[in-house]
């Protein structure tokens, strides 16, 4: 079936969609931004116009798209890099690299990468995934008990006997109530209710109603209106590491966004266009990396909801950012309130979805190589570094798979230097043979 264009014919279930997709949505979108270290506002941002533009553009008609937590690990990377070394430009140049991802993922659709974005070996996939799971997790524990988000993974963990020795009873019991809300809450009332935004709402109520004067670190009033435009700025000395971060947000988000149109096409019964969307996610980030929001790309939780509530073209995608850009302009005062310690608690179920558990299991009983590689990058990942891990797993992936060749291919290879009746030699290769009394060796090469 060819991609639905954008058409009024199934409004009513695109409404649905659309609406229930923003709904939920819009606590991860809050999450995102300020575990990135760039303000809440920037998820709200990356939600609208990678939503938007990527709806518009791209090839899967139900697809919802926004920051998603691999994405936002990858920003916060280069946010924390980059604002280290150039405290009055960082911010700026980040951006930067959130547009050189879009433009990246805008010439793989045009060369029609498409269909090979999505081959890079699944060991070095789940293992990145892992990775990133791990990470959100770990930099979320500071946060949940009531103490300052870590920089990156070895702080937190170094400080960890800190958190637990002087945790904030009130924002541990907040994040530990979240959590028990995400976890709990019964998947059939996920449609009416998304766990996420009922843990927001319950938990924020219960800070401002019964905790007011609670020392509880809160989000405070994001800003309104249009955003600030961000114009591209490049440093010469940086200029190799942000092509390489924008290298890797267009890789991971192509990946992701793929991903993601693969089970939208499994349960809407439709064939996307992988080099359409390629084209579709580039203009979204692009654009968000101009207007000043976190890169984005399919997201596969907001997708199936999207479905599930009657979303089937991409209209759907459109109202879900036209939601919360109005949520935009008239909510700042309403997320003034909410605690950081229930974001995080948000944050560490999504954590926890993205790490590949069913693999992590499995994966010594498949092969010792695959798991060796997958807990590799996994490693590199969590403790060394994005882009090194992926680079790091393909190319010992790619060395053990032509390793494997070369040993069927050598399997195949058979010596004869006297005629035997095992091979299947005609008469005039065995007479040759016999006369040559050794003196000749015969390779017969076998494959596929």
């Amino acid at each position: 079936m060819r991609v639905n264009p954008l058409h009024l014919g199934n409004l009513r279930g695109d409404l649905f969609g659309g609406v229930t997709a923003a709904v939920v949505a819009l606590p991860l979108a809050l999450a995102f931004g300020v575990s990135s270290g760039a303000g809440a506002i920037t998820g709200l941002y990356g939600a609208v116009f990678v939503g938007l533009f990527a709806a518009l553009f791209g090839g899967t008609p139900a697809q919802i798209s926004g920051p998603t937590g691999p994405m936002t690990v990858v920003m916060t990377t280069v946010f924390t890099a980059l604002l280290a070394k150039h405290p009055d430009t960082g911010l700026n140049m980040a951006f930067t690299v959130v547009m050189l991802g879009g433009i990246f993922q805008i010439l793989f659709g045009v060369l029609r990468l498409g269909k090979y974005i999505t081959m890079i070996p699944y060991t070095v996939i789940s293992g990145f995934m892992s990775g990133i799971g791990a990470i959100i997790v770990l930099l979320q524990i500071g946060p949940l008990l009531g103490h300052q988000a870590s920089g990156n993974v070895l702080d937190s963990l170094s400080s960890l006997p800190d958190f637990l020795s002087n945790l904030n009873p009130t924002a541990t019991g907040l994040g530990l109530l979240t959590l028990a809300i995400v976890f709990l809450w019964p998947p059939m009332l996920t449609r009416v209710v998304p766990s996420p935004l009922l843990a927001l709402i319950v938990c924020t109520l219960i800070a401002v109603v019964l905790l007011p004067d609670s020392d509880l670190r809160l989000i405070g009033e994001i800003p309104t209106g249009l955003p600030t435009l961000r114009l591209p700025l490049i440093s010469p000395g940086e200029l190799k590491d942000m092509i390489g971060y924008g290298l890797m947000l267009a890789t991971l988000g192509s990946i992701d966004s793929l991903l993601t149109s693969l089970v939208a096409d499994n349960i809407t019964r439709t064939n996307h266009d992988s080099d359409r969307e390629l084209i579709g996610q580039g203009l979204g980030n692009l654009i968000a990396g101009f207007l000043g929001g976190l890169p984005g790309a399919g997201a596969t939780m907001r997708t199936v909801i999207n479905v599930q509530a009657g979303g089937k073209t991409p209209l759907s995608g459109i109202i879900h950012a036209l939601v919360l850009m109005a949520i935009v302009f008239g909510a700042g005062s309403l997320t003034a309130n909410i605690p950081h310690a229930v974001l995080a608690g948000i944050l560490i179920k999504v954590g926890i979805d993205i790490i590949d558990w069913g693999f992590l299991k499995r994966a010594h009983r498949i092969s010792l190589k695959a798991a060796a590689i997958m807990y590799g990058v996994m490693f590199l990942t969590v403790f060394v570094d994005l882009i090194a891990a992926v680079a790091v797993g393909v190319f010992v992936a790619n060395i053990l798979t032509i390793t494997t060749l070369s040993d069927i291919q050598a399997d195949k290879v058979k010596a004869i230097d006297a005629p035997t009746d095992e091979m299947s030699l005609n008469y005039e290769e065995k007479e040759i043979l016999k006369l040559a009394g050794g003196r000749i060796l015969l390779l017969r090469l076998g494959g596929r």
